[in-house]
């Protein structure tokens, strides 16, 4: 499998909300041009533009920005420095982000998109349905309090 790919599934995948992922979805369906190449962030991320709003992102970004609602430029460098920090984190390897960040800037825009797309449908597809995760995380908040007051009683 291709570096850039391990890099998505395993390294940044596991810090994308499924809201960030369904916005990409959509923005790779659309060719949005608000989806950029080469680029974290238009403006660029300066320290004089830090408060001012984004106009388009790498997919990266536009996740941060579109899928977890951020707004200036400071917030969706942020989301990019914390998700690469991340992913290195989990594969176990200084700058690992880059093999998929490369990819990203480096591939023609509709062969990135196809690819990139395929990569996010899966990674939605494995993602279990909401309904799914509410109940379950009900029933452990639910034990947890019972847990807590039995321990208190105790």
């Amino acid at each position: 499998m291709e570096s850039w790919r391990v890099v998505w599934r395993d390294g940044f995948v596991p810090v994308i909300s499924t809201a960030g992922l369904e916005a990409l979805r959509d923005a790779l369906q659309s060719d949005d041009l608000r989806l950029t190449q080469g680029s974290t962030t238009t403006p660029p991320p300066l320290m004089c533009v830090q408060d001012w709003p984004v106009e388009a992102a790498c997919a990266l970004g536009f996740c941060g920005w579109q899928g977890e609602d951020l707004h200036t430029v400071g917030e969706v460098e942020e989301f990019f420095a914390r998700a690469c920090f991340e992913a290195d984190q989990r594969l176990g390897e200084p700058a690992a982000c880059r093999w998929f960040l490369n990819w990203f800037d480096d591939t023609p825009r509709n062969q990135m998109r196809q690819e990139l797309l395929d990569e996010v449908k899966l990674a939605l597809a494995e993602r279990p349905p909401i309904e799914l995760i509410v109940p379950l995380v009900e029933t452990i908040r639910e034990q947890a309090i019972e847990h807590n007051s039995e321990a208190a009683a105790a």
